[in-house]
């Protein structure tokens, strides 16, 4: 380490710091509920009539422009049904909506 401050003396002295920082406890701040884009309230909205589920979180992961959305949604509607026809039901209710999306990303869970 003294060899490196020789060298590079500002360079060690702001890693020391650095690291310091990082392993602070970092203070928890309350989190706020999400705003949802028009896309994503589309595709909530529709969801959430279809199946009531108890844990719907749908995300526009596109960068902004609505072309691909990552879903998390769980409800008794999946209860006893395989992955494949759980995300097929998700699918069909959307039907119309991922016609123009580059990717859909799926997770359902059965409560």
């Amino acid at each position: 380490m003294l060899a490196l401050r020789r060298l590079f003396p500002a360079t060690a002295r702001s890693f020391s710091t650095t690291a310091q920082r990082r392993s602070a406890p970092a203070a928890k701040a309350s989190p706020s509920p999400p705003v949802l884009s028009e896309g994503e309230q589309i595709i909530h909205d529709k969801l959430a009539a279809k199946f009531s589920p108890s844990q719907l979180l749908v995300q526009d992961v596109s960068g902004g422009c609505g072309t691909f959305y990552a879903i998390t949604i769980s409800s008794n509607a999946f209860k006893g049904l395989p992955i494949v026809k759980q995300h097929k039901l998700v699918t069909e209710t959307l039907k119309s909506d991922i016609e123009g999306f580059h990717g859909l990303q799926i997770k359902t869970i059965a409560t």
